[in-house]
């Protein structure tokens, strides 16, 4: 097949191209100015997935705001495993603070169900979610999603950060599952 890749045992296609992803994340930049200018938001990131949407979104913001990371993490393969694992904390203060949680993809809703109560003990002055990716039909959990980059159907995607049991993070487009009904 054309332009796929092979993980483990698993063929991916061309879904999201590099041209298309960076478009929409300059975009997400501009609504950020208009929304935040002159608030100085933090930006929670959400690792590991989240790395290359957060380095492309900051390359282009043209607003003062500052960034921190933290490692949650729900899955393994391609299912999610249903419990959150917190590695790495937050060590930012965020009360009284504009704050923007990051994510590569939010589908069951699982792990931003547990984090956000967490947050919002901390008093932030707002709290919001943007996504690379937004994956409503798997949603499990009410998690209000403010600024997504892309509205996808429930399809298994890696590339642009995100992984397939810790590959396919390298690639600058995103692929999907190739499932043969395409």
């Amino acid at each position: 097949m054309q332009n796929s890749i092979t993980l483990h045992d698993k063929v991916f296609i061309p879904f999201i191209s590099e041209e298309e992803i960076k478009e929409k994340i300059k975009n997400l930049a501009q609504q950020l100015k208009k929304d935040y200018d002159g608030k100085r938001p933090l930006f929670v990131a959400i690792l590991n997935g989240v790395f290359m949407f957060a380095s492309e979104l900051f390359k282009e913001l043209e607003i003062e705001a500052e960034i921190c990371f933290i490692k949650l993490a729900s899955y393994k393969g391609t299912k999610s495993t249903g419990h959150v694992i917190t590695f790495i904390g937050l060590d930012a203060d965020v009360t009284n603070r504009h704050v923007i949680i990051l994510e590569d993809i939010i589908d069951t809703g699982k792990t931003l169900h547990t984090f956000l109560p967490q947050l919002y003990n901390q008093q932030p002055a707002s709290l919001k979610v943007a996504v690379l990716l937004d994956k409503p039909e798997p949603r499990q959990f009410d998690i209000p999603v403010d600024y997504a980059c892309f509205t996808i159907p429930n399809k298994f995607v890696l590339g642009f950060g995100l992984d397939f049991d810790g590959f396919g993070r390298n690639t600058k487009e995103i692929y999907e599952l190739y499932t043969g009904d395409e």
